[in-house]
């Protein structure tokens, strides 16, 4: 019989020992920071439901990333809340929009920070859906040109990388079409592939202002049921040229993440949203869980199952902790 001579807990005897064999490691580099920003100056409009979070002015925005640089985080990925909206989001592909100003400030003040841009229209539409609708549907390759506007005014401003979530069918061919086609072949893409239509972006509908004002997204996000139809997602963005692949939300599809993993080589995302973060956080203020270990151990799963970095509102949080 293997016991006595294999004891498995000797080399969990203490923390160097731990420490030495440890499998799955975190650094702040895997990690990308999501942050909201707003039109004026001095805002910082606290999210209820994500304690510790803010829509921001371009000004406060500045001094967020400049903080996460010296934190040494991996970067951060811009979602705007427009001063205005309309049935044809227009505030997403204007060369002034506030996603497009803001790039241009962080470029300016904190020029080596990675910026990634979110894609999408929810945000900027006056119905809240991710693009044109017509007849109450939303409408797949009309909505195509607007995220290629969005994805080249972003570029033109000074995005790293911009990244489609919207779901609508053969995005990222036309992304990368009109990329290339305005001079920003270089600009990389990283598609939301396998985006669930997911009870977790509860939070985030409040911090983007970006619910839905009739009907729900599962036309055009995925079933949570459905893991091989991920797959074929994912594929299908890879061949349209995609250039790294996120799955979202995180923790309730750790599965995907190592499926993905498994099956794919190129680098690999997973967004830990903001239903993930407020459920942990709540716990947290209510003394179930250790707060530190928390973080760490949420991190720590979606990197095991096999994400090269993670997109996540704990992001400072675990920086500090690793410091």
């Amino acid at each position: 019989m293997p016991f006595p001579i294999h004891r498995m807990r000797r080399l969990r005897a203490n923390e160097p020992m731990r420490r030495l064999v440890r499998e799955t490691e975190l650094d702040p580099a895997d990690f990308i920071l999501p942050l909201f920003t707003c039109p004026g100056e001095g805002v910082r409009r606290e999210i209820n439901s994500m304690p510790g979070n803010a829509q921001l002015s371009v000004d406060n925005l500045v001094k967020e990333c400049a903080e996460a640089e010296r934190l040494g985080i991996g970067g951060v990925i811009l979602f705007g809340i427009p001063d205005s909206k309309d049935e044809i989001a227009s505030s997403a592909y204007s060369e002034d929009g506030i996603v497009q100003k803001a790039v241009r400030a962080l470029k300016r003040e904190v020029p080596k920070l990675l910026v990634m841009t979110d894609v999408c229209n929810c945000e900027y539409t006056s119905h809240g859906h991710c693009g044109l609708v017509k007849d109450g549907d939303v409408q797949n390759d009309p909505t195509l040109e607007w995220l290629s506007k969005a994805a080249v005014s972003h570029a033109r401003a000074g995005a790293d990388i911009v990244a489609p979530s919207d779901m609508m069918d053969g995005r990222v061919a036309a992304i990368r079409k009109a990329l290339d086609a305005a001079g920003f072949s270089n600009t990389p893409i990283i598609s939301y592939a396998a985006k669930f239509a997911s009870v977790f972006y509860g939070p985030f509908r409040e911090a983007a202002e970006s619910t839905p004002q009739f009907g729900d997204r599962r036309s055009y996000q995925m079933d949570p049921a459905n893991a091989r139809e991920a797959m074929r997602e994912i594929e299908l963005d890879i061949e349209e040229g995609a250039d790294m692949i996120m799955v979202k939300p995180a923790m309730p599809y750790l599965d995907i993440i190592r499926q993905a993993r498994d099956r794919f080589d190129l680098p690999l995302g997973a967004y830990q949203v903001s239903g993930e973060f407020s459920m942990i956080t709540a716990a947290i203020q209510n003394g179930w869980f250790d707060r530190d270990r928390a973080i760490m151990e949420s991190l720590t799963a979606i990197r095991r199952a096999g994400a090269d970095f993670m997109l996540t509102y704990f992001a400072k949080d675990a920086a500090r902790l690793l410091a």
